[in-house]
């Protein structure tokens, strides 16, 4: 671990005490199970008016936007992929074969592999995420596949979902979010 981290919280800051918490920052901190504050909730106990906010949309695009639990955890993965964001990787892939998806699609992920003879819906979300933030440039075949798979409204959930944890990725590179005790790096990160 760099000499820069708490070894509380897993990254570059100390965990807050309860008591110096405004009203949102007491609620994140209770409403959250450890571990989980060593993570983005940790983190968002910094900005827990903008962390409240985060976390109901969080909630929304994960649970409640319509998409079934194994196109969201392909959809987190694949960003989570393009951010090479490990900490976001080794949580989410744990749900993602909880939630059914096999390891050898985790594993086209995981090395950009190509998606030939994948199912369309989950070839087109892996496409999404990595022409919108790997290539910073999406296709209009690819638009236009996944307008017909998913329609306009929870296509645009879709890449808030993944832009989501894109963004949130950045934060944990902010502070250098280190994995939790006992966690190994899932992800080849050059």
């Amino acid at each position: 671990m760099a000499s820069d981290i708490d070894p509380q919280s897993g990254f570059r800051l100390p965990l807050p005490k309860r008591e110096d918490l405004d009203d949102a920052g007491k609620r994140i901190f209770d409403e959250t199970v450890p571990p989980g504050l060593q993570g983005p909730a940790g983190v968002l106990l910094y900005a827990s008016k903008a962390g409240q906010h985060q976390q109901a949309f969080n909630k929304y695009l994960r649970f409640e936007a319509g998409f079934s639990p194994r196109i969201r955890e392909i959809a987190i993965l694949t960003a989570a992929r393009e951010a090479d964001s490990q900490f976001e990787w080794v949580q989410h892939e744990a749900i993602a074969l909880r939630e059914g998806v096999e390891p050898a699609l985790i594993d086209i992920i995981r090395h950009r592999k190509r998606t030939h003879g994948l199912d369309e819906t989950e070839a087109t979300v892996i496409a999404l995420g990595r022409e919108t933030f790997g290539d910073h440039r999406l296709s209009a075949e690819t638009f236009v596949k996944a307008k017909q798979l998913f329609g306009p409204r929870k296509l645009i959930d879709l890449v808030l979902l993944m832009g989501n944890y894109v963004a949130m990725a950045g934060v944990l590179t902010a502070v250098d979010m280190q994995l939790r005790a006992g966690q190994k790096p899932l992800l080849p990160i050059d």
